[in-house]
């Protein structure tokens, strides 16, 4: 594994968890450069989700498939001190996590009452490979079998108060909290992946962390299925994280 001074974050994220909002947050950081899910063209290739995923081709041409190779490439050198990595669990598969004792790994979660209503309107009928939860506990389970440092968010904590909870990241993470990370310029950024366009929409009308908003749309009946697998990962995770 190569081995430098960079400070590599990884966020390990579920889907529709705000997870790209981080990624634009750390994007404001002078200090920092940022990746945007550089494993989803491994995942594509390994699972019969380049069957459902909108743009899947597309994705898979612009992305390294090997899975091994991108972790390479996470571990090697890179233009600034901070390296800021948004990844979605599922997307790791059977890839060994070695390097993850070398990286500040942050387990990003959300209520999945408000969190799978959102993805369902792109991906119809999700599963619980697809959300992510029972892969946060796994990993989680990892982190403290192996005995490494791990921070663990939940969104709407960070929605209520995000200069108070990447204050409280930035601390563990051992980097000076820059306020510039409250804040950046509507529109896409040029490390969007080229599925931004299915998903980053609303992002892209934004400048800052949103306001979190109490959701009022009826839950789908279909998911409520989903919803009961996923309920108890999620309180377990939400009981440790910050703030």
């Amino acid at each position: 594994m190569l081995k430098n001074n960079h400070k590599r974050i990884c966020l390990w994220s579920g889907p529709r968890n705000i997870s790209t909002t981080l990624m634009y947050s750390f994007a404001q950081r002078p200090d920092t450069q940022v990746y945007d899910e550089p494993l989803y063209g491994h995942y594509l290739r390994t699972t019969e989700a380049r069957h459902y995923h909108p743009g899947a081709e597309e994705i898979m041409a612009s992305l390294e498939h090997d899975g091994r190779k991108v972790i390479e490439m996470m571990m090697g050198e890179h233009a600034k001190p901070v390296v800021f990595f948004k990844n979605m669990t599922h997307h790791l598969l059977d890839l060994d996590r070695d390097f993850m004792k070398d990286t500040v790994n942050i387990i990003l979660t959300r209520d999945p009452s408000e969190m799978l209503p959102s993805f369902a309107k792109v991906i119809e009928m999700p599963t619980m490979e697809d959300v992510g939860y029972a892969l946060h506990i796994e990993l989680l389970e990892y982190f403290r079998k192996h005995d490494i440092e791990h921070i663990i968010l939940d969104a709407k904590k960070v929605l209520l108060d995000p200069g108070k909870l990447l204050k409280s990241v930035c601390e563990v993470i051992d980097i000076p909290f820059d306020k510039s990370m409250l804040a950046w310029k509507a529109g896409p950024r040029p490390e969007d992946g080229v599925w931004a366009k299915y998903w980053y929409g609303s992002l892209h009308k934004s400048t800052g962390f949103l306001k979190y908003k109490v959701k009022t749309e009826p839950f789908p009946d279909r998911l409520r299925p989903l919803l009961a697998l996923c309920e108890p990962c999620y309180q377990e995770l939400l009981e440790l994280s910050l703030g």
